[in-house]
């Protein structure tokens, strides 16, 4: 995997019984990275998470620091420290003493401990005179702050979220999607960050490590998934997205009419296998007299508005195609009116059939 990264996990496996929640997975994260983690429930994201802070023990594999094997390493003298989704924060004591309890389990003198604390509730933007209110009179978005401020109080070399903003709703969890990018960009702590959110993960990360049935699907920039997956599982669960088989040169019946340059981009071995995929916002409406490289007929069959944008579903032949554009670009036409559609060959990615795990 190359020269040594931040942090390594070299051929990670964890068995539950005969369960195998990883297998054989590896990842590097380099120092000061936000690395997100996302996939489907029992993808095996938190069990993942939990061997890196030592809250489980590795199967087989080892996990490194700085070239250092830490898996070995009981997790309270691990340099990590973790968010939890339920926040864990004592309701009975106020914010400042909730900040400054690991400082105290590290004998810090109190002085030095009530500074640290104000130190911090300046970083996470809470005034003040908060040291002294209690857990408990904290709103939900104060309550996720003071969290932070306790975690960054151990110093940890690196802070994992497991799912933190899941039980917040939609107005404050996009506020703190963005405060978390800038205390990320402030601290240049290395984040892990775990979520079923792809929205949440596209906002705020360096990279995506999409996970499926124990094992990393892809691993890269949120624009490279997003316009370059390399599995359908990654095309889907990037979003709504247009799938067509192709089969050599089959396109499954669906109605499809090709420019050379078409031909040139979907240009496949007589037994390749896979899907051409386009994304919804790629794909344009024809005026009569409009080309493109890719063109088809059909007739629309939905409209949905998604806020800022429109979404239509249009039936070509047997095969639904999904079409969005601005709200202000809204169609005036109706359910079953007939309609062109196409698209440039700029706009096709290619998914070769793969078993799951080799891609």
């Amino acid at each position: 995997m190359g020269a040594a990264a931040f942090v390594r996990l070299e051929n990670i496996t964890k068995r539950f019984g005969t369960f195998t929640a990883l297998d054989r997975i590896n990842l590097d994260i380099a120092e000061g990275e936000f690395l997100t983690i996302v996939g489907p429930s029992g993808s095996g994201k938190s069990t993942l998470i939990r061997l890196l802070v030592g809250i489980d023990d590795v199967t087989s594999g080892t996990i490194s620091l700085d070239g250092t094997r830490i898996d070995t390493v009981p997790a309270n003298r691990r340099p990590t420290c973790m968010v939890f989704q339920s926040l864990a924060l004592f309701p009975h004591m106020t914010v400042g003493q909730n900040i400054e309890f690991p400082l105290k389990l590290r004998k810090m003198a109190p002085d030095a401990r009530r500074a640290r604390a104000l130190e911090l509730l300046r970083l996470l933007r809470l005034p003040e005179s908060y040291y002294a209110k209690r857990i408990t009179q904290c709103s939900g978005g104060e309550r996720q702050r003071v969290a932070l401020a306790r975690a960054l109080a151990f110093d940890p070399r690196i802070i994992v979220f497991d799912e933190p903003l899941s039980a917040l709703d939609y107005r404050l969890r996009k506020t703190l999607e963005k405060e978390l990018k800038d205390l990320h960009a402030r601290t240049g702590k290395t984040f892990v960050y775990i979520t079923h959110s792809l929205e949440e993960a596209m906002v705020m990360s360096d990279r995506i490590a999409i996970m499926r049935a124990g094992r990393f699907e892809q691993i890269a920039t949120a624009e490279q998934i997003y316009s370059q997956p390399v599995s359908r599982f990654v095309a889907s669960f990037m979003g709504e997205v247009n799938l067509f088989d192709l089969n050599g040169s089959d396109w499954g019946g669906l109605p499809v009419k090709l420019s050379p340059q078409a031909q040139a981009a979907v240009a496949v071995p007589p037994d390749w296998r896979g899907a051409v995929m386009v994304r919804p916002e790629l794909v344009r409406f024809l005026a009569p007299d409009e080309t493109a490289d890719f063109t088809l007929n059909g007739r629309l069959h939905a409209e949905y508005a998604l806020g800022s944008r429109v979404q239509y579903t249009v039936q070509a032949g047997d095969t639904p195609v999904i079409v969005e554009r601005p709200f202000e670009q809204r169609l005036g036409s109706r359910s079953g009116d007939p309609v062109r559609l196409g698209w440039d060959a700029g706009a096709v990615h290619l998914i070769a059939e793969v078993a799951h795990g080799t891609a």
